[in-house]
């Protein structure tokens, strides 16, 4: 006998000329999406388990929580993360507006006082008039009108719902990097330095000599890992954007030298050469006393992180506040199940934002949110729908997740590779990428002035 399926979460507002929506999640894309319909004159019911339920992620109970990195990647228009967010800036995103006024230094980079951020966001959207912020579990894939924003841990009967619906999703797991504090870091043994003095020099950069390195290694490959449970060794997955640092140094010796280790493009100021490897520290909050370990997500065991992370002799008495740890992260085969503005297919007025649907990165499920928000509220009003061109990040994102031939489906982060090539053949990749950016801006401009046109004052201010 089949079990009974569960009872599905109604939007009872919805339809008979009701301007009513439900977003499920609270997290980067839930948020933006509950953003982008409010100030187009939805009203929006935000569903959010915390802080009744947290995942095994999240530490606290505020609204967009940054729970791996404190960096939004590049703010330069010549990389894809940084024209992205421009992208976003421009159609009015609100977690990048929020991003923006809390920001930390961070050289070229755009990172954040993860607390504040989250703060920020939480006051904002609890704030809105046509928002309605519940706490509630929401147990099984919700009717139309709705976005489902769960994150990449969806668990329990909801994930059960949508493996049902759609079929088994795919797995793999994503790690979080060690953060020490600014006062335990041996200044005396490290040094302030951007990569070829590009930017500020914001970043602490650690110097190991070629023993020192060698035997950091050795221990880093040889180190105890976390048990993982025998569901979890089935479904491991690793994902090259966020690999375990270990699983990386069992590549080879010089694996981690060519990657988070790199040592090009910096100078010990002591030495006055380049040093054999380099690991360096990012700032995590705005007055300067944390530091996260860049490029250290890792699954080992935490007593192994302190011995193996102490042999960087800049490390040695370093204190940590919080260890690396590696989480089981799920997404749907999106290609054939959502649309290019995250519809859901055979539903019209279903969409999914955020990394469950194969985006990989903070920024890129800002996007996501901000498309499937602007996507619904057009349903919702009767309105053509916005197509964000492939030329744009945006838009080479959602085509991506709703490709039929992309064959091994994984989570895709912003890069220019998937963005449409110029017409003209241009040699340098500087100003290919610059000519790529100007062009989508442009594409962007355009679109917001569509928006503008179709929902007239609401979207004034932007």
């Amino acid at each position: 006998m089949s079990k009974p399926r569960p009872k599905k979460m109604t939007n009872p507002d919805a339809g008979a000329g009701m301007r009513r929506a439900v977003v499920v999640g609270a997290g980067l894309a839930g948020c933006e999406a509950a953003w982008q319909l409010a100030r187009r004159g939805i009203s929006v019911t935000l569903y959010d388990m915390k802080p009744a339920r947290r995942s095994p992620a999240h530490h606290t109970d505020g609204y967009a929580e940054l729970v791996c990195s404190n960096s939004l990647k590049s703010d330069a228009l010549t990389n894809a993360a940084g024209l992205l967010k421009e992208e976003l800036r421009r159609l009015g995103s609100l977690l990048i507006a929020c991003a923006d006024a809390v920001r930390v230094p961070a050289g070229g980079a755009l990172a954040v006082d993860r607390d504040a951020f989250s703060a920020l966001v939480t006051e904002r959207v609890r704030a809105h008039p046509l928002i309605t912020a519940q706490t509630k579990e929401v147990s099984a894939v919700p009717e139309p009108f709705a976005v489902v924003a769960t994150g990449p841990l969806t668990d329990g009967a909801l994930a059960a719902d949508m493996e049902r619906r759609f079929g088994k999703a795919l797995s793999f797991f994503d790690a979080a990097c060690p953060i020490v504090t600014a006062d335990s870091i041996d200044m005396d043994k490290a040094f302030f330095a951007a990569r070829y003095d590009k930017g500020t020099p914001d970043y602490i950069n650690c110097p190991m000599d070629e023993d020192e390195y060698t035997a950091f290694w050795q221990a880093l490959t040889t180190a105890e890992c976390t048990e993982q449970k025998a569901f979890e060794r089935e479904a491991f997955r690793v994902f090259e954007g966020c690999m375990p640092v270990e699983v990386m140094a069992k590549r080879g010796a010089d694996t981690l030298r060519f990657g988070p280790l790199k040592p090009v493009g910096l100078r010990d100021p002591r030495t006055g050469r380049t040093p054999y490897a380099v690991v360096q520290l990012r700032r995590d909050n705005s007055a300067g006393t944390l530091y996260n370990m860049v490029g250290f997500q890792t699954n080992l065991r935490f007593g192994e992180q302190k011995r193996v992370f102490s042999m960087i002799p800049a490390l040695k008495n370093a204190e940590f506040v919080r260890y690396g740890v590696m989480h089981r992260n799920s997404f749907l085969h999106s290609p054939g199940i959502l649309s290019d503005n995250y519809e859901v297919l055979d539903t019209p007025g279903l969409f999914f934002a955020g990394q469950i649907t194969g985006v990989e990165g903070y920024v890129e499920s800002i996007a996501s949110g901000l498309c499937a928000g602007m996507a619904l509220a057009a349903r919702i009003a009767g309105n053509p729908p916005p197509r964000f061109p492939g030329t744009t990040v945006t838009g080479a994102l959602a085509r991506y997740i709703s490709d039929l031939s992309v064959r091994d489906f994984q989570p895709m982060n912003s890069n220019f590779g998937i963005v449409d090539g110029l017409s003209e053949r241009v040699r340098g990749k500087r100003e290919r990428y610059g000519r790529i950016a100007e062009r989508a801006l442009a594409d962007i401009d355009a679109l917001r002035a569509r928006q503008r046109q179709i929902w007239g004052c609401a979207l004034a201010a932007d």
